[in-house]
């Protein structure tokens, strides 16, 4: 990795970390809607994110840059700018939002937007590359 490269992820990095504080100033609480215990959406202007998804062979056994062991119950996702432990929920058509965390920080397949382990894709019902819903929680 050369010293432009990692410049523009470390940027890149502030840039998503700005977005998600910014998010949750303005975002308010509705605590009819909350479910005890369990983070809740923050949706900003326009609601929910689209981003491509696919599912990566993780190598089980080994720690994730983040520090996660990779296990085949592991549900994360890759990315390669938020910042490792992040919460996002995410969804696929008519799957029930699933809570789940940044593992993993490296570059992920170009076009996508994340990897996913694959009990999260199979939480989900994704097979392959497709299109996804996400949002940071709070």
């Amino acid at each position: 990795m050369n010293a432009a490269s990692a410049q523009r992820q470390v940027a890149l990095a502030g840039i998503a970390l700005l977005a998600a504080v910014v998010a949750l100033a303005l975002t308010g609480r509705d605590e009819s809607q909350a479910e005890p215990g369990l983070p809740q959406p923050v949706t900003v202007a326009g609601g929910w994110y689209t981003a491509l998804a696919g599912v990566e062979q993780p190598r089980y056994g080994r720690r994730t840059r983040c520090g996660y062991l990779l296990r085949p119950g592991t549900v994360g996702v890759v990315d390669s700018v938020l910042p490792c432990g992040i919460l996002v929920y995410v969804a696929y058509k008519n799957s029930p939002h699933v809570l789940t965390r940044v593992v993993d920080r490296r570059p992920v397949i170009p076009g996508r937007r994340f990897d996913l382990t694959p009990k999260l894709a199979e939480e989900l019902g994704i097979d392959g590359v497709q299109q996804i819903h996400w949002v940071f929680a709070r």
